[in-house]
């Protein structure tokens, strides 16, 4: 089998509600679709997508920059063209757009892979469980009023959650206590609340922030402070009683060390796009278990599931309902719990008619 082209989408996918926290303001999602076609007619699909539609020429254009390297090639070797795209973007930067453009094609490669292999690709990797737990993240947005919020959580709880996650950040911290404590009232003590800051606070704010919390039972504070303070992360981590959540904003298996060796986190959270696909992701969950740190995914709920199922150190998966619209496939929560597709590859295949409909030039 080799790989004979590498096709790119543009599109714009409309939220239902605006997204808003301490740091973001988005009312659609950008995605750039990957397809990766063979001469035996098998097709690799993936996506990576920017808040809004910002930046989705240049996605696009690094994607593309990018694909004579798979052209030719048998998609077998997909740690050798990982490699070589790698080397290739040493003059550039290894970080940002060139490893979000990494990641695109490493994930749709393994996606083919895991359909020439006939296997759902968690299986294909070594299974550990066929389902995994997950918690709601499309809603308890910063700018939702306290009856929004109760209202959306316990249409979360219908929908089958028994776990979700509150943005912190409001300018006043009592704010912040009042919702997280009219939250937990209205949905009893079984149900898990995660909470996020986005970055939003300083280490002694966040501090005093967690420190007004803990009686609630909450199961992480998020980013309290900004990504690339470590030192802050680990200073909140050693004065609070909840445990600390971090990494999506940083890059490959290189970044997610320094980040392990700063002590700064009680649970890693890799983002698929940023740490530069599958074949990153694995190899980080890996890094992980060897700090005796559990992963949480971030976002891309579909694709995350194949590491969720492979990966004995991962403990839940981010669920968004931003990109179901693409998939033929939706995803279904059970108690708490998505069950891992059955289908080869990564099990959800993408809804051309619905693209063809939101395409964007």
């Amino acid at each position: 089998m080799k790989i004979t082209n590498v096709e790119t989408l543009k599109v714009e996918i409309p939220l239902q509600k605006p997204l808003i926290t301490a740091i973001h303001k988005t009312e659609t999602v950008g995605v750039v679709v990957v397809r990766i076609e063979t001469d035996t007619g098998l097709v690799g699909e993936n996506y990576v997508f920017t808040l809004n539609k910002d930046r989705l020429v240049v996605f696009e254009a690094m994607i593309r920059s990018l694909s004579p390297f798979l052209i030719g090639q048998n998609p077998m070797y997909v740690e050798k063209i990982w490699g070589d795209m790698w080397n290739d973007c040493n003059p550039i930067g290894q970080k940002g757009i060139s490893i979000s453009a990494i990641s695109a094609l490493d994930t749709a490669l393994w996606d083919l892979l895991g359909k020439q292999a006939g296997m759902p690709l968690y299986q294909l990797f070594g299974a550990c469980r066929d389902k995994v737990k997950t918690y709601a993240s499309s809603g308890l947005w910063l700018s939702a009023s306290i009856d929004e919020l109760i209202e959306e959580a316990h249409g979360f709880i219908d929908q089958g959650f028994r776990s979700m996650k509150l943005r912190l950040g409001k300018d006043n911290p009592k704010e912040d206590v009042a919702r997280a404590s009219a939250l937990r009232n209205a949905i009893g003590d079984d149900i898990e609340i995660l909470t996020d800051a986005n970055q939003s606070l300083t280490p002694r704010k966040a501090i005093s922030l967690a420190r007004q919390l803990e009686n609630l039972n909450i199961g992480w504070l998020e980013e309290p402070v900004p990504a690339h303070d470590l030192t802050g992360h680990a200073r909140v981590l050693d004065a609070i009683n909840i445990p600390v959540a971090s990494g999506e904003t940083d890059y490959t298996r290189f970044g997610m060390k320094n980040i392990l060796d700063s002590g700064a986190v009680d649970v890693l959270m890799p983002d698929l796009q940023r740490i530069g696909g599958l074949s990153e992701y694995r190899k980080t969950a890996a890094l992980a278990s060897a700090y005796n740190i559990p992963i949480s995914t971030h976002i891309f709920t579909e694709q995350s599931l194949s590491i969720a199922g492979s990966c004995e150190n991962c403990i839940s998966v981010e669920h968004v309902d931003w990109f179901a619209s693409i998939y033929q496939e939706k995803i279904e929560v059970n108690e708490g719990y998505i069950a891992i597709p059955q289908s080869p590859g990564l099990g959800f295949n993408l809804d051309y008619d619905y693209i063809e409909k939101h395409l964007w030039q």
